[in-house]
């Protein structure tokens, strides 16, 4: 293809073909491209050098290829390059620290590579940066201490040879993140911890060692409105299958083959343990499979997670809750088998530039709606309350229309009447996105969901991560900000008035959500019937209409009961 024919091309998108030898130097004669996507393919060689005449790209996706080093130092020149994506290929040398030099970038996945060398001191300095994905390399050393990485939401630095201690702003972040790293530890951090508070974590302590023989091993599967269809299990060469929901037809052997074993060409990410891999079955049907390895199976935290995720899947069902077709228990291969999801995370679409503007308002007023069910279902229609304790963009699935699906229940707890039975002795969730009572509190209830799912709708809303207004929250009512403001920029300003008037909604009741005081946040019930039944007038035009103004007449006013 001549591509020098089109030289207003601004998108270019040949993912999932069967492309194969060099990425061809016609890519550089696109002087206006600015979004670059060939993953998925078979592409060989090296990165052009000559990609950093293209001054106007701001993503460039290329994984799962068999590209190769060196990745081109000048790079660095692209100063608009906000998304750098090339997990899944061979790259076997060091990252280079120029890349450190990109201070646009928010989405860095360099993961299931042959990396060497140690992560560069430099990339410290991407202060926009919310994804890091460094997985499945060898790189050894140290971990930055990343503390201007402010923004910083999701990160992965497992299978590596990393050392040392894990810096004290990282703590939070889920274990598997830094698992199978061997030389790493968590920094003890120490705290002036005030008498009583002491006393209280004391005494929480000794009744969790007094509780832990008799909880031991006894899980309950919730008992939902919705009862789950009867599900076929199959025994062939000692691997245990069991499958609901699907043609009951789906053998051990399929999965296999349709993996090559599980083949990294098929990988595409990685969850909070385990990684996912697509797989196109014989009956043409897509699944998605998350996969535990080998040192997470052996690993009693992990395996419990995987269980814990089958018990509840099978039991819950909702239109926007992952669907779990089957899975495999097996010594040598423990797998989950999903219902597939076209267009992947709402993490990742809300950081592509073309993706993002594919959801338009309704799309992202739809999401926020869905998760709203979703989680009043979780609390409210089920005999026992469920509670999903990481809530975050990256556990939210898009289809090929856009809609939202909630997934990984690996840390989901069931609530028990007992306020001591909702104790907990480990901190779960993705920073960022966790309730700041968990710092200080054991108690597991909703309203930690409800927090979550405050920032979640307000992420969905501005395009981005809302770390700078929820630090704000506390000075909203001296700071002058307008709702218009903070609306992704990337999407016209909204006209339509049914519209504006479901942004001013959402973003109210986000704010509600997102109170510092879990006693002051709406129930996820209250969130839904808000949607349902809107009591909300604009009593002003919506350019005129500050956050400060909203967080102020929040209370009560936009739900039922509140």
């Amino acid at each position: 293809m001549n591509f020098s024919l089109l030289p207003n091309l601004a998108s270019l998108q040949l993912t999932h073909n069967f492309l194969t030898g060099v990425i061809p130097l016609q890519i550089c004669s696109l002087p206006k491209l600015r979004h670059l996507d060939l993953s998925s393919n078979e592409l060989t060689g090296e990165l052009p050098f000559c990609l950093r005449n293209l001054t106007m790209l701001e993503v460039i996706d290329i994984h799962i290829n068999q590209i190769v080093c060196p990745i081109p130092p000048k790079l660095a020149s692209l100063k608009r390059l906000i998304h750098l994506d090339l997990h899944g290929n061979q790259f076997n040398c060091a990252i280079p620290s120029e890349l450190g030099f990109l201070k646009s970038r928010t989405h860095l996945d360099l993961s299931f590579n042959n990396f060497s060398g140690k992560i560069p001191q430099e990339l410290e300095s991407l202060f926009m940066l919310s994804y890091l994905n460094l997985a499945k390399n060898s790189l050894y050393g140290s971990i930055p201490k990343f503390k201007k990485l402010l923004n910083l939401s999701y990160v992965d630095l497992a299978y590596n040879h990393l050392t040392g201690n894990i810096p004290e702003n990282l703590v939070h972040v889920r274990y598997g993140s830094f698992q199978g790293n061997e030389g790493l530890k968590y920094t003890v951090v120490s705290r002036r911890m005030p008498w009583d508070m002491l006393m209280i974590v004391l005494i929480t302590l000794m009744a969790i060692a007094i509780m832990f023989y008799s909880i031991l091993g006894s899980c309950s599967i919730p008992r939902c409105r919705m009862k789950s269809k009867q599900s076929k299990t199959v025994e062939k060469n000692g691997d245990f299958l069991s499958i609901w929901n699907y043609d009951g037809r789906i053998a051990y052997e399929d999965i296999i083959n349709a993996t090559e074993d599980f083949d990294i060409k098929y990988c595409i990410g990685t969850g909070s343990y385990g990684s996912i891999y697509r797989a196109h079955l014989p009956n043409e049907k897509i699944v998605a499979l998350k996969k535990l390895h080998r040192l997470e199976a052996e690993d009693p935290s992990f395996d419990q997670s995987f269980r814990n995720e089958v018990k509840l899947l099978t039991e819950i069902r909702h239109r926007s809750i992952i669907k779990l077709y089957g899975f495999c228990l097996h010594r040598r291969c423990m797998f989950l088998v999903y219902e597939y999801m076209e267009r992947g995370s709402l993490f990742c679409a809300l950081r592509d530039v073309v993706e993002a503007m594919e959801l338009d308002w309704s799309k992202r007023l739809n999401i926020v709606w869905d998760m709203a069910h979703a989680l009043s279902y979780l609390h409210h229609d089920c005999a026992q309350s469920i509670v999903h304790r990481d809530i975050s963009s990256n556990n939210i699935l898009l289809d090929n229309q856009m809609h939202a699906f909630l997934l990984d229940f690996g840390t989901a707890r069931l609530l028990e009447p007992n306020f001591s039975s909702n104790l907990t002795a480990n901190i779960v969730g993705t920073c960022g996105y966790m309730a700041p009572e968990l710092a200080y509190t054991l108690v597991i209830n909703e309203k930690c969901d409800v927090y979550s799912f405050g920032v979640i709708a307000m992420e969905t809303i501005m395009g981005e991560h809302p770390g700078n207004i929820i630090l704000m929250l506390s000075t909203l009512f001296q700071d002058d900000i307008m709702l218009h403001q903070i609306l992704d920029p990337r999407l016209p300003i909204p006209r339509q008035n049914s519209v504006t008037r479901s942004i001013v909604l959402i973003v109210s009741l986000a704010l509600a959500c997102l109170s510092g005081d879990p006693k002051s946040r709406p129930t996820m019930k209250q969130v839904s019937e808000a949607f349902l039944a809107p009591k909300l007038a604009l009593p002003e035009p919506f350019h005129s209409i500050s956050l400060a103004q909203l967080q102020k007449n929040n209370q009560g006013v936009w739900w039922e009961g509140g």
